[in-house]
């Protein structure tokens, strides 16, 4: 019996696959990167066969160091950046345009306007989301009136939407299969996530035909077979889930009032609630935490817009640092008693201030200010945004306990000086899993389950192995000082044109 799992890992800057055996343990890994496209402020772009490219290649790249083949797979996995919007040709499968990235902010004067109207409590209520650019709906919108004859085609049935797994799957079975998961659905501004189902209502409200619409699947299940000369033989999908969801699973993280926090590009915190959709009272999201035999289960969200692209920023935009370990090197080294603070708002602030508008700035700059306290600066900005998002989510849901710990991934986890902050900070134990692409391990625990490869969550769970545990060491004095001082950048930050 096959008894390894295939990942295929598609996120906002990169591609990852990851070969897994029978007890979860990664094999082999490939990677290739892809450009970013930014044809106007706020606006983020990809080319969508770049991300097809790279998830092929690095799925071939992967199966090589592995020495393994199609036969030797019991099952594909895929994980994806949510939101990111595609619309292709149903009869030759091409993009009608580049896909829009979740970063990307054209279209906030659309939801401004429709808030302005009074939709914003009927798509909360229904979707458990905001009206805001961050999600697919409104770049559905932006491409049917903005592509010369996208909307008749829409309307005509000749154009297919999907989210990334959905453009995935297309190529990967050929077209034989139009299919987005429940979590990826959730993240649209068009599903109803109590019922699991698209809503005709948000369908009419964002004038989107439900002719582009994928059919909603379990997280775990049948997603068809690949086409066999991709990879050397067919393979069957049996598992996908949105980065965010699929990190919350890799992190065992299936208990109500379980929480994790994924540091990649941007930086996302998600709380199990369990199995009722609990509005926020906080400006928090309410979404689908995963979705199995028809089952859902719910997690609250906080989304940070710029984590890792904070660092990126520092390394390509300014040149400071050659690369992303050099920041908590540079940190560590700075003068503490310079408060300096980044507001990284780049493309605007997520969760909870949701300020399309906002812009980055940098705060008490002196002549004495060096790269090593903006370094720290950007490495903080991190801490700070999650302590806003969890003191959110607590109120909205109550602390679960008095021993919470938040469990850590994505690229800026590896960071230990970043770790320490952040359980500075939080002033709560910051757990750092044994392995790290905890994304792809969600996505492949989703189709080794399925595939009857991988056990029950509980088990699953109980496997579940950390690497390093950060307390906090922080004073309370210390603490509330270095976070009021955030709060006047916040505010500095999304001040109006005309305050």
């Amino acid at each position: 019996m096959s008894s390894h799992i295939l990942v295929i890992d598609q996120g906002t800057t990169s591609t990852r696959a990851i070969v897994f055996d029978a007890a979860m343990k990664p094999v082999a890994s490939a990677q290739e990167e892809f450009p970013q496209i930014f044809p106007h402020p706020g606006w983020v772009e990809h080319n969508p066969e770049s991300l097809w490219a790279t998830a092929l290649g690095t799925a071939r790249g992967a199966l090589a160091e592995a020495g393994l083949d199609a036969a030797d797979i019991a099952a594909l996995g895929i994980a994806n950046q949510r939101e990111t919007t595609l619309i292709w040709e149903r009869a030759t499968g091409r993009p009608i345009y580049n896909a829009i990235v979740w970063q990307d902010r054209r279209t906030a004067d659309v939801c401004e306007a429709l808030e302005t109207e009074g939709h914003g409590e009927m798509v909360a209520e229904r979707t458990g989301l905001r009206l805001d650019p961050y999600f697919s709906a409104t770049k559905i919108g932006w491409l049917l009136d903005h592509v010369p004859g996208a909307r008749a085609k829409a309307e005509a049935g000749a154009l297919a939407f999907g989210t990334v797994d959905s453009f995935l799957l297309w190529r990967l079975t050929e077209g034989a299969l139009h299919a987005i998961d429940a979590t990826n659905a959730s993240r649209t501004l068009l599903c109803d996530i109590r019922s699991g189902a698209w809503d005709e209502e948000l369908l009419r409200l964002f004038r989107v035909p439900a002719s582009l619409m994928p059919e909603i699947r379990d997280c775990a299940g049948d997603f068809g077979v690949t086409r066999p000369d991709l990879l050397g033989g067919a393979i069957a999908i049996r598992g996908v889930a949105g980065d965010q969801q699929a990190a919350l699973i890799g992190q065992a993280c299936f208990a109500p009032g379980t929480v994790k926090a994924t540091y990649g590009t941007g930086g996302f915190v998600l709380l199990n609630i369990g199995a009722e959709a609990k509005r926020s009272r906080h400006r928090l999201l309410t979404t689908i935490a995963w979705q199995r035999r028809g089952e859902r289960r719910y997690a609250l969200e906080g989304s940070i817009f710029s984590a890792g692209a904070s660092v990126q920023w520092l390394r390509d935009g300014l040149g400071l640092v050659e690369n992303s370990a050099e920041t908590g090197r540079l940190a560590e080294a700075s003068d503490p008693a310079q408060p300096v603070y980044l507001v990284p708002a780049f493309t605007g602030l997520g969760a909870p201030y949701w300020n399309s508008h906002a812009r980055a700035l940098v705060t008490g700059i002196t002549r004495g200010t060096t790269k090593k306290e903006l370094a720290r600066a950007v490495l903080e900005s991190v801490g700070y945004q999650t302590l806003d998002l969890l003191q959110a989510m607590l109120a909205d849901y109550g602390d679960p306990s008095a021993d919470l710990t938040v469990r850590v991934d994505g690229g800026m986890s590896a960071s230990d000086w970043t770790m320490q902050f952040l359980a500075d900070m939080l002033n709560l134990t910051v757990e750092r899993p044994a392995f790290r692409e905890t994304t792809a391990m969600g996505a492949g625990y989703l189709a080794g389950l399925d595939a009857g490869v991988y056990p029950e969550p509980e088990e699953f769970a109980r496997s579940w192995s950390g690497d390093r545990r950060f307390k906090p060491a922080l004073g309370a004095e210390a603490r509330q000082s270095k976070y009021r001082g955030w709060r006047r950048a916040v505010r500095l930050a999304t001040m109006s044109d005309t305050d």
